[in-house]
């Protein structure tokens, strides 16, 4: 059968264009010609087609394309692996590029506007993870409290976030203290450590009632992402996330009874 540069046109998925290009390269040129002198593809032309676009899917250039379809010693193979390691390669960079958007992104979406070099200076180990953050902003954007915390956020200076970083890291060494030496979680060192925390909040970001700080510390417990937020994974132990949670809900008992913090 033969088939009109039309009908090859659609049922191959590329441009008439795309097949007269071809056809004026030499890579594919109609076997026939109907009597009005139209071209007309056989069905060795939509076979050779076929590996043609085989191959343009992998990247390959027209010239290495028609070199490997008109040699018969060519090794198919060898090209093939040698893409293969090129698009392993492209990948690799790729990724790269990815992180460095991602963490443009994610200044963006923490309101830290810092540079990369700063945000290593100051925030160390604590990173704030690119989906945790989007999630949080998209799932918060719309409250007032969020939004202020972000514009706040923003506007912290590079020694404004050196002092919310060294305060956040002698609280984690006593919450980790008190942790290990068995200190209950609904005892007053522990709901003293937890009302210090929602002050923290309080004070550099927005303001944070008990129950707000409730469905925080709610969050600890149940995203690992959020608690390294506030304590770096190697300074994680087993359970500490969910003995900060019972002291923030103990707390906020103590606090709406008027008991103390």
């Amino acid at each position: 059968m033969s088939y009109s540069v039309g009908q090859v046109s659609g049922f191959a998925g590329i441009t008439v264009r795309t097949l007269h290009h071809y056809d004026k390269s030499g890579l594919l040129s109609p076997s026939d010609r109907s009597p009005a002198g139209y071209r007309l593809y056989s069905d060795a032309d939509l076979a050779r087609l076929q590996q043609i676009l085989f191959y343009r899917e992998l990247g390959f250039p027209l010239d290495e394309i028609a070199a490997i379809l008109e040699d018969p010693q060519a090794n198919a193979l060898d090209h093939l692996r040698a893409r293969h390691r090129l698009l392993n390669d492209q990948i690799t960079k790729l990724r790269r590029l990815v992180e460095v958007a991602e963490h443009a992104m994610e200044v963006q979406q923490t309101g830290v506007e810092l540079t990369p070099e700063e945000r290593f200076e100051v925030f160390g180990e604590v990173t704030f993870d690119l989906t945790y953050a989007t999630q949080a902003h998209l799932k918060w954007q719309h409250r007032e409290g969020h939004q202020r915390s972000m514009a706040r956020a923003a506007a912290h200076s590079k020694e404004d976030w050196a002092k919310i970083m060294a305060e956040a890291a002698d609280w984690r060494l006593r919450l980790r203290t008190a942790f290990d030496a068995g200190e209950p979680a609904d005892g007053t060192p522990a709901m003293d450590l937890a009302e210090e925390h929602r002050q923290h909040i309080a004070r550099w970001f927005t303001p944070c009632p008990t129950d707000m700080h409730a469905r925080i510390a709610d969050d600890f417990a149940t995203d690992p992402r959020a608690f390294a937020l506030v304590v770096p994974p190697t300074e994680q132990r087993p359970g500490l996330a969910p003995y900060l949670r019972t002291a923030v809900h103990a707390n906020a008992v103590r606090q709406s009874r008027g008991d103390g913090g």
